[in-house]
């Protein structure tokens, strides 16, 4: 069994964690953002200033890395956690973004529920970083960040019968897609931070 106890160590959960928590805030953004009467310009600044705050935790990681001769856990294993964390809140980023440069008046109602599959999966996985410590309590994790994605699957493909039904003309498709194929991405990025985990936590058990 590894020794867990050092400082240098013990850097990483917090650094994982500080990542997760953005993450969070960044979700809670996008709900803000798709809500009625919102600043969407001001929104979207504010989703940057989380990517970039991001990457800062996600270097900062990679940092420690390649100056730790002692790791928690496998060396690769930190790289694709820290790298999956990050491409989550890009992808957030990216959806917001879009919102705002495509000028898009009016979202799709199931909009809606892909961002709230967002935000639970978010906040999962911020309540489920700490326990890295432990390594203890987290396949409760993982399989609901499985059973979100598959959540988020059903309501990407209504969303797409939807937007290629009629109702919207072909422009507007495009943009509408672009949109909610970024946020089926987080989605996907979700569960890749989720099944990382699932590999950690095997290999230690």
């Amino acid at each position: 069994m590894r020794f867990r106890l050092t400082p240098r160590e013990d850097s990483y959960y917090d650094m994982f964690a500080d990542s997760a928590n953005n993450l969070v805030t960044g979700a809670r953004l996008l709900v803000e953002l798709i809500s009625d009467g919102g600043n969407r310009e001001g929104i979207a600044e504010k989703m940057r200033a989380c990517e970039h705050a991001g990457d800062e935790f996600t270097h900062a990681i990679m940092r420690r890395l390649n100056e730790s001769f002692i790791t928690p856990f496998d060396r690769e294993d930190i790289y694709r956690l820290a790298s999956s964390l990050d491409d989550v809140m890009d992808f957030m980023e990216a959806a917001a973004d879009l919102v705002v440069l495509y000028k898009i008046d009016e979202l799709p109602g199931e909009v809606v529920d892909q961002v709230e599959v967002l935000e639970r999966a978010a906040e999962l996985t911020a309540e489920a970083m700490p326990r890295l410590r432990g390594m203890k309590n987290l396949s409760e994790y993982w399989i609901e960040i499985n059973r979100l994605e598959n959540q988020g699957d059903q309501v990407y493909r209504r969303l797409l019968a939807e937007l290629f039904g009629g109702e919207y003309d072909a422009l507007t498709v495009l943009k509408l897609k672009e949109v909610v194929d970024q946020l089926e991405a987080a989605a996907d990025a979700f569960e890749k931070v989720a099944n990382t985990v699932e590999s950690i936590a095997v290999k230690e058990s």
